[in-house]
């Protein structure tokens, strides 16, 4: 089974490539799903807000969500599960500073 680490990095490169422009495609889908109050929440210096496996699993395409099952050998449920649990701390990790990193500062955080 992938860490989380490994988890992140496929979401992010399915989202959009590298890590740096994979993450703000990640974080780019999340606002245009709805919720661009929990991804300011999980880059700024505040608490983080909580994003429901309901809600998660309406952002992520369906082909994200099986290439990321296939790849940690999690069910789907279990995926969505483990995600809705850590996704928000690890953005939070990811930006430190309250903002997305470049290309180059996220692939030294990864």
């Amino acid at each position: 089974m992938a860490g989380l680490d490994d988890l992140l990095g496929s979401l992010t490169k399915q989202a959009g490539g590298g890590q740096g422009g994979g993450l703000n495609d990640l974080l780019k889908q999340f606002q245009q799903g709805g919720q661009s109050d929990v991804v300011q929440s999980w880059i700024g210096t505040g608490p983080n807000k909580q994003i429901s496996p309901d809600v998660l699993s309406k952002v992520l395409s369906p082909d994200q969500i099986r290439t990321l099952s296939a790849h940690t050998g999690m069910s789907r449920d279990q995926l969505i599960a483990a995600l809705s649990q850590q996704l928000p701390d690890l953005v939070n990790q990811l930006t430190p500073d309250g903002r997305i990193p470049t290309e180059r500062e996220a692939s030294r955080l990864i």
